[in-house]
């Protein structure tokens, strides 16, 4: 990527679009069009002291990029309704699959690459397995509306005969650090798990409801926002292998092994609880996830991930205990 070429990120006001908006000003990376709705204030402290060009209201988007379209040479469309509770799937198709569609048009049409975000959540309870073949994407069973709009937007997109010069999309696994405080009940265990510990001073837990599994060894590929972001360029930088790619770390973690490296961190003396795991989503609750990750690395990437003791210490004393952003 050249310095002065424009990059495009929708969802940049959220947590890893804010994330991977300070990313790539470390890289040097400044001519960015920060695209998204900008009207909560509990994101905007996502945004502080990044360098970017201009900011684009989502719905204004298509208009504003009319005689822009040269000068945008990357998009990350990272843009996405990510309530896995929201049950209407019409909330989700409008900005999941008919905003994706939208934007894979325009970067076809205008030969921009393109990077986007397709989620875990297709895999549903992973009776497939968690390989990104795409192959089997047509025959995934998502087990909620949000998953189901990511999957269909992977089918269509494979469908396609008009594509971008380069596209990938990324299956983003269970990810977690800083400038995710604005996400309530969506924001990962390891915040929730914090909060709770300032406040009372323990943990609490789901409880497994699956004989298979014990209490708080449910088990998750929990995936630092750095190494998301990382793949996120490194395919733009890399762009010769097209494709749907898994973006975890490959290696499952269970819950008690988040909140004992929480404890530990904060140089405390695990205290944890349990309860049962709510009747809304104890049904299409997963109590297993691993990303395959053959395949980017057979793709070229090489760097390592992440280890979750090593996350989650920098997330709590860099980020959460201080209250800073990246």
């Amino acid at each position: 990527m050249q310095q002065k070429e424009q990059i495009v990120i929708t969802g940049a006001a959220g947590f890893i679009g804010s994330y991977l908006c300070a990313y790539l000003n470390s890289l040097g990376f400044d001519q960015l069009i920060l695209v998204d709705d900008f009207s909560r204030q509990d994101k905007a402290p996502n945004l502080l002291h990044k360098k970017f060009i201009q900011k684009v209201h989502r719905d204004q988007f298509f208009d504003w990029c009319i005689d822009k379209e040269s000068t945008i040479k990357y998009v990350f469309h990272l843009g996405a309704r990510t309530d896995t509770t929201e049950m209407d799937y019409d909330v989700h198709k409008k900005l999941n699959f008919d905003y994706s569609c939208k934007i894979w048009q325009l970067c076809s049409r205008y030969n921009i690459p393109l990077v986007y975000a397709s989620s875990a959540a297709t895999y549903g309870t992973g009776e497939l397995g968690y390989v990104d073949d795409e192959n089997i994407i047509n025959v995934l069973q998502p087990l909620n509306p949000y998953g189901m709009s990511k999957n269909n937007f992977d089918i269509w997109a494979l469908q396609q005969k008009e594509r971008p010069p380069f596209w990938a999309g990324l299956k983003f696994f269970n990810v977690y650090g800083p400038n995710e405080y604005h996400k309530g009940r969506m924001a990962s265990v390891i915040l929730h798990a914090f909060n709770q510990i300032k406040t009372k001073g323990s943990v609490t837990l789901f409880r497994s409801h699956n004989p298979a599994f014990k209490d708080g060894e449910q088990m998750r590929d929990f995936i630092y926002v750095h190494d998301i972001v990382s793949m996120c360029v490194w395919h733009m930088r890399h762009n010769n292998h097209s494709g749907i790619y898994n973006a975890g770390t490959g290696k499952a973690r269970t819950f008690l092994d988040l909140a004992s490296g929480i404890f530990k961190s904060l140089s405390l003396s695990p205290n944890i609880q349990f309860i049962d795991t709510p009747l809304d989503i104890r049904d299409k609750y997963q109590y297993f996830t691993e990303a395959k990750m053959d395949k980017i690395r057979l793709a070229g990437y090489t760097q390592a991930f992440t280890s979750l003791e090593d996350g989650i210490n920098e997330y709590v004393t860099k980020y959460l205990v201080p209250n800073i952003y990246y």
